[in-house]
């Protein structure tokens, strides 16, 4: 397994090795020993959810308060989707920036995002079906969204697909509203809680 920091503290990408042959291929798609050496903790997995979504369907972007936050291992186990994270987080050297990852069923690459990160992604193929290990359950109190299509920010979202976006997505706020609002968490307060995860007894 190779894993690889992105520009976005908080972020990796993890290559699985592929072990194929003319029955097909098999691959780790996580190891709890790869994770702890790059992240410096354990993923304690409390929730994990399947999405499947038509070519253009776009969801996010979506963030949890913190703590306790939510992080996420996205996997795209049919089709590919275009996975990007966001610094939603007041304070950080990154805020408002941005990563894209291609996800497929090719390379069988994951993303991680770390609490208070902000995630969306949107299918390019007919269909798309995503998987996500999660650290904490779904809390609707505690969930929050910003506009994926927030002109600010400028995700390059593909030009050639017709984008669906969920009521919800469409009517949530952009950046710069949210960070008026107060609802966006702190740089500070994640890097504590990043801190405190590493010093926390193994499982």
């Amino acid at each position: 397994m190779q894993v690889n920091s992105l520009s976005i503290l908080g972020s990796w990408l993890f290559t699985p090795v592929l072990h194929e042959d003319e029955r097909g291929v098999f691959l780790e798609s996580f190891t709890q020993q790869s994770f702890l050496e790059e992240v410096g903790h354990v993923l304690d997995v409390q929730q994990a959810n399947v999405s499947a979504s038509s070519r253009g369907t776009l969801r996010g972007i979506h963030f949890a308060d913190v703590p306790p936050g939510q992080a996420k291992f996205v996997q795209c186990y049919q089709g590919a989707i275009l996975d990007v994270v966001v610094d939603v987080r007041v304070g950080s050297p990154t805020f408002g920036q941005w990563e894209t990852i291609e996800l497929n069923c090719n390379s069988r690459k994951a993303l991680y995002l770390a609490e208070g990160l902000g995630h969306a992604f949107c299918a390019l193929t007919e269909t798309a079906t995503v998987g996500y290990m999660c650290s904490a359950p779904y809390a609707p109190t505690h969930e929050h969204g910003i506009n994926p299509l927030d002109p600010e920010l400028q995700i390059p979202w593909p030009v050639d697909l017709d984008l669906r976006l969920s009521p919800k997505d469409a009517a949530a706020p952009t950046l710069n509203e949210a960070t008026g609002s107060g609802v966006l968490p702190t740089y500070n307060d994640c890097v504590s809680h990043y801190n405190k995860l590493r010093t926390q007894p193994l499982l």
